[in-house]
């Protein structure tokens, strides 16, 4: 049965490159088995890398879609370790998986399997918005696959516990010649002895049995860079599982999470804040402190000021990042009525309102347009 890559991926037959890395990263992440435990996970993420691997290259993607096969870029001598995707963002495709499904074995095409990088670790991470305003230097602890320190990451109690692999010569490959649909082909598939090692353990490592990989409690040190956004994702590169004997560590991918604040509100890089005034200020005018993430600064208040009106604070705000300058501080004024006045007070606002010929009623140019509403 053919199957529909657009379908896998979810997107239209004319869909451009980008677009379809988009999608495999999307997919991929959401189905990589190390983060999804369902049943048919890998699978799927098998399905989804054989996919992307014709849909990326233009000469298998236009064989697709003429024939709706992909059948030709099997062909013997076509070097497929040298056919990197790791534009992808998950490094380069498990072609042997791929070829396991459509050959029966493991094709290699002269790729020593060896021992396996170590999977990408993900953590949230939650700051303040001090921090992220500001930059700063958090640890965090995690637990994850480290190499053993008692035997290196090689998993043999000694050096001498460690002999050649006698089925592949200490290779890791062993070539074998088998009968497939498209003919005789000679494969080299990873040594079922060793598993690619090229190498046997006689005696195992006593603090890992055999492993080279122990599970501990990190502690790491992070640098959180001033004008980091909520959801942002750092990357530490080689901090994630430590690989199989002496393979490169996975990645750790910190998710970053900004706790609300009690004062002020981020948009972008920018900062909202609501000041009260008095009414006295509002009138007359004034200077007032306004509360920063740096510190508190000098605002001037105009006279006849009204109630809710924002004033912008230049370089107030949150740092631009990988930028110089810095977003605005947003700071909208309340004017405060006074709720319990004296008898002097009162008198007086009474007088100020007798000259003004002000009434104890709604403006009049309001309910004009209250007027206009119902009319």
């Amino acid at each position: 049965m053919v199957k529909d890559y657009y379908k896998i991926l979810g997107v239209e037959r004319g869909a451009s490159k980008d677009e379809i890395k988009k999608a495999y990263k999307k997919l991929a992440k959401k189905y990589h088995p190390d983060l999804n435990k369902g049943e048919d996970a890998a699978e799927k993420f098998k399905e989804i890398n054989e996919a992307a691997s014709v849909l990326a290259d233009d000469k298998k993607r236009a064989h697709y879609d003429q024939f709706g096969t992909a059948e030709s870029s099997f062909a013997p001598g076509f070097d497929f370790s040298k056919f990197d995707f790791s534009d992808f963002g998950f490094g380069r495709f498990d072609f042997d998986s791929i070829f396991d499904d459509l050959f029966g074995g493991g094709f290699s095409f002269g790729r020593r399997r060896g021992p396996a990088r170590g999977t990408d670790l993900m953590y949230d991470m939650e700051i303040t918005l001090n921090e992220a305003a500001n930059g700063a230097k958090k640890k965090i602890s995690i637990p994850r696959i480290e190499e053993c320190t008692r035997c290196n990451g090689t998993g043999a109690a000694s050096k001498s516990d460690m002999q050649v692999c006698e089925r592949c010569n200490g290779r890791g490959m062993e070539t074998s010649t088998r009968r497939t649909a498209f003919g005789i082909f000679q494969t080299t598939t990873v040594c079922r002895q060793c598993g690619g090692h090229g190498k046997i353990i006689t005696k195992p490592c006593t603090e890992c049995r055999g492993d080279g990989r122990v599970r501990k409690q990190a502690t790491i040190e992070v640098d959180i860079p001033a004008g980091i956004e909520h959801g942002a994702s750092l990357r530490l590169a080689g901090q994630g599982q430590a690989g199989e004997k002496g393979a490169p560590a996975g990645n750790l991918y910190l998710v970053v999470n900004i706790k609300p604040h009690s004062v002020f509100e981020r948009v972008s890089d920018d900062l909202y804040i609501e000041v009260p005034i008095s009414f006295t200020t509002a009138v007359f005018g004034g200077e007032i402190e306004v509360p920063t993430l740096h510190g508190k600064a000098k605002l001037k208040i105009p006279k006849g000021t009204q109630s809710h009106t924002i004033f912008r604070m230049k370089g107030k705000g949150i740092p631009h990042l990988q930028v110089m300058g810095s977003g605005s501080q947003m700071v909208k004024v309340v004017v405060q009525t006074p709720e319990k006045l004296t008898r002097k007070q009162q008198q007086l606002l009474k007088e100020y309102a007798d000259a003004s010929g002000e009434e104890a009623r709604p403006d009049k140019s309001f309910l004009r347009k209250l007027k206009d509403v119902f009319e």
